[in-house]
């Protein structure tokens, strides 16, 4: 209690921030996946305040996410009805809940590092292009779409030329108004007053749009936004209403093979970007705390038993919700449960006030989001890194905007994990040489990949050399890279090559070098 207290002046500002950003997504997320619109509500109140209690993280965000959007849609089409759909969330959970009992977070620790800001990078640049058409007053596509190509038969590029030709011009104004507040907030004002740091610029974004929008309304000001330029939430007469919103899954469908597969489908979809998004929640965190991952898991898994359970869509940790959660100052994990408990009671009892939010005002929140998570000078930092670093980051951020987040951190892994090779394929055989003298290293582990270029090498070893071979900085060589060094030892007399071979004491039973100079006993 004493943590909430010494915490609660970043971690509530953090919570409305958090709760502006996940209120649209979660109505969106819902409505491209063809389910109920409450149901994304549901979800993001049990990945705030169920997964966010259990879990080990102190700034990750959970609730529907867009790229779990797809399968949804399918399962949710092969179902007889939506509640069957909800045992396979249910299912999703205990498989999640099994996973985190088997260690399975490990997983997660072979992402390399560079694809963790890729994807991050990724989704920054991903959050601009696709708010764009929101901030002119564009709405055809559902907020938090993340795929190249859309439901509405554009794609990333073509949605924002078709927002540039129905432009709507208090859209235009209230995005500017937005974009300019954020700015000035964070460049100016918060750096000449401490008071400016307890107020989260995107609140006053949201009150600022609220006042235009009313006096748009009235006619104070000369033009108007339609019904669907605006937040769109369910709005229960009574408590009654409020409840009926809520649905059981129906256990009778239990028996059907399509709710066991797509239930396996979403564990492990689910679980796979719950482990992504949780290493960039880490990379993120200004205090570099791990999050224990299968905890993470556990977490998740009951998030989805009770999302399930109640009519929510299945939830996985979300790094659109968890960046805006850093970058608006959160310190602990009290931020995401808050986040979930203002979601259930401005849902509940003033569904009308944010009904006059406008979306052009919350797009502005994530393109700014955005900016800060693909800021120019990230690009540089990679750069000077090296392309083994650059180009793994460059390749997922392609590969991420051109199909979705899944593949995209797929093909960004793939690529990572290549250029991983190739730097320790180069850095466990060294060879240097002066003049006619030449040494020839092996460290770490020699495997089979050290195969080609330790042989190319050595043939190119001119005649009347001396060649000298150190082996005893070598935890492991392969038989294979043996046999070629054993070769070349044989026929460099041929070449009028002497060669010298140093090596370390060898466990029992490993077959080692031949010294064919007759100066070292094969060893056994």
């Amino acid at each position: 209690m004493k943590n909430f207290f010494r915490n609660a002046a970043a971690d509530f500002p953090a919570a409305l921030v958090v709760f502006l950003v996940a209120l649209p997504l979660c109505l969106g997320i819902a409505l491209g996946s063809g389910a109920p619109l409450f149901s994304g509500l549901i979800a993001g109140i049990v990945g705030g305040i169920i997964t966010g209690s259990l879990s080990g993280s102190n700034l990750s965000v959970s609730g529907p996410a867009a790229g779990l959007t797809a399968i949804v849609a399918v399962g949710i089409g092969k179902m007889p009805v939506y509640e069957a759909f909800l045992l396979s969330v249910v299912i999703a959970g205990v498989l999640q809940l099994i996973m985190g009992f088997a260690r399975a977070g490990f997983l997660g620790d072979y992402v390399p590092t560079s694809v963790i800001k890729g994807m991050l990078s990724a989704i920054g640049i991903i959050l601009i292009l696709k708010q764009i058409p929101h901030l002119v007053g564009y709405d055809a596509d559902f907020e938090g779409d993340e795929t190249f190509l859309q439901h509405d038969s554009e794609n990333t590029f073509s949605g924002i030329f078709s927002g540039f030709t129905k432009l709507t011009t208090l859209a235009i104004i209230i995005g500017a108004v937005s974009l300019t507040i954020q700015i000035t907030w964070d460049k100016v004002l918060v750096k000449k007053a401490k008071i400016f740091k307890l107020v989260p610029a995107p609140l006053v974004v949201v009150i600022v749009a609220v006042i235009i929008n009313t006096l748009s309304l009235h006619g104070t000001i000369p033009f108007l936004l339609q019904k669907e330029q605006l937040v769109s939430l369910p709005s229960p007469g009574s408590i009654s209403d409020f409840i009926s919103f809520f649905s059981l899954p129906k256990f009778e469908y239990l028996s059907l093979p399509q709710v066991w597969t797509t239930g396996l489908t979403l564990a492990i979809v689910a679980s796979l970007e719950t482990l992504l998004n949780i290493e960039a929640a880490d990379a993120l965190d200004p205090y570099k705390r791990v999050t224990p991952t299968n905890r993470e898991l556990k977490a998740q898994g009951v998030g989805n038993i009770f999302s399930g359970l109640i009519g929510g869509l299945p939830i996985t940790s979300v790094i659109v919700r968890t960046s805006a959660n850093v970058n608006a100052g959160a310190k602990t994990k009290m931020s995401a449960i808050l986040h979930g408990f203002l979601l259930l009671f401005c849902v509940a009892l003033i569904p009308s006030v944010l009904n006059l939010i406008p979306l052009a005002s919350l797009a502005a929140v994530l393109i700014y989001t955005g900016y800060k998570l693909a800021k120019p000078s990230i690009f540089k930092a990679l750069f000077k890194q090296g392309y083994d670093q650059f180009l793994p980051f460059v390749i997922t951020i392609i590969a991420i905007l051109f199909t979705d987040l899944l593949v995209g951190i797929i093909i960004g892994i793939v690529v990572g994990l290549f250029f991983v090779m190739r730097s320790n394929f180069k850095s466990a055989v060294f060879i240097v040489n002066d003049h006619n003298k030449y040494l020839l290293r092996l460290r770490k582990d020699v495997s089979f990949l050290n195969k080609p270029i330790l042989k190319r090498r050595l043939e190119q070893v001119p005649p009347n050399s001396f060649v000298l071979i150190d082996a005893t900085r070598a935890d492991f060589i392969d038989k294979d890279v043996i046999e070629v060094i054993n070769d070349f030892q044989q026929h460099a007399s041929l070449k009028n090559i002497k060669v010298e071979l140093k090596k370390s004491a060898w466990k029992p039973g490993h077959k080692v070098f031949k010294d064919h100079s007759m100066q070292f006993a094969e060893a056994m």
